[in-house]
């Protein structure tokens, strides 16, 4: 794994204007001013850490707060193959502490919660947390493109465990009576064609959202914060903390391909937990 991250002050004698990528172990170093960059040199930029990176057959990369918001550069990066960590893959697999949070937050009584759940593909980690909504909530929905073939999670559910889901994609219904939603891989203009209830709570994983009925005043949740213990991360990298995003560091130190029992084991044996998040219409 490595880091991108950059500095305005030059590099073996290269002046401002000039920008130079260079290598530190594993921190790769912009050299130059980054912001309001061009779109051919950040073109070119890309092109020479494409060259460092393919010297350390390394293909997972961290890239600082600011080199982020370089669409052009990122983008570049992204067609290379790179796997460029966003902390979208780890707040999936947060979202029951996500869920949990709110309802501490906004004092609301499980036993009494109608949530639901936007997902067409659906991934281990979300199967597992579905199980687990289904025996603590008062209904749960999965809001699907694809009813046959979550009618056939919904019997296995029902046959392993006893639990009863809804699966539906009623536009009108599905969602008037959900409080939480929970949206995994639902686009903005898809949500949007869906009856609302107007105060719920909406978690997107992996798609910014932004309800435009005029009637909706809840909130929609488009990132968050962590805790984690002090000793999970070395003191070079909390140096850097205020370069990068603490959510992006952290997932970049899980095997995507961990199962849901051993992540489950590892946030909580690290003291992974959320404490803040954000929305386009408010903070919770």
């Amino acid at each position: 794994m490595y880091f991108i991250e950059e500095t305005d002050k030059p590099c073996n004698g290269f002046r401002r204007a000039f920008s130079k990528v260079s290598l530190n172990e594993n921190v790769i170093t912009i050299h130059g001013i980054f912001e309001n960059m061009k779109e051919k040199k950040s073109i070119k930029l890309a092109k020479k850490t494409d060259n460092i990176l393919k010297k350390t057959k390394s293909n997972k990369i961290v890239l600082s707060k600011k080199i982020q918001n370089n669409e052009v550069y990122k983008n570049m990066l992204y067609s290379y193959g790179y796997d460029i960590v966003e902390g979208k893959w780890l707040f999936e697999g947060l979202s029951t502490n996500a869920i949990d949070y709110i309802i501490e937050k906004k004092n609301l009584k499980k036993e009494e919660c109608y949530i639901s759940v936007l997902v067409n593909d659906l991934s281990d980690y979300t199967f597992q947390n579905i199980i687990f909504w289904a025996n603590e909530f008062k209904s749960l929905n999965i809001v699907t493109n694809h009813i046959e073939q979550f009618k056939k999670i919904e019997q296995k559910i029902l046959d392993e465990t006893g639990l009863i889901i809804t699966i539906t994609n009623n536009k009108k219904k599905s969602l008037l009576k959900s409080q939480i939603i929970l949206n995994i891989d639902f686009p903005n203009e898809t949500i949007n064609k869906y009856n609302i209830k107007e105060d719920a709570i909406i978690i997107s994983i992996y798609n910014n959202i932004k309800i435009i009925k005029k009637r909706f005043n809840g909130l929609v949740i488009n990132d968050y914060e962590i805790n984690v213990n002090e000793d999970v991360f070395d003191s070079s990298i909390y140096k850097s903390l205020d370069k990068y995003n603490i959510n992006q560091i952290y997932e970049a130190s899980f095997y995507k391909k961990m199962t849901f029992s051993d992540f489950s084991k590892k946030i909580k044996r690290e003291g992974c937990k959320i404490y803040r998040l954000h929305g386009i219409n408010g903070v919770i």
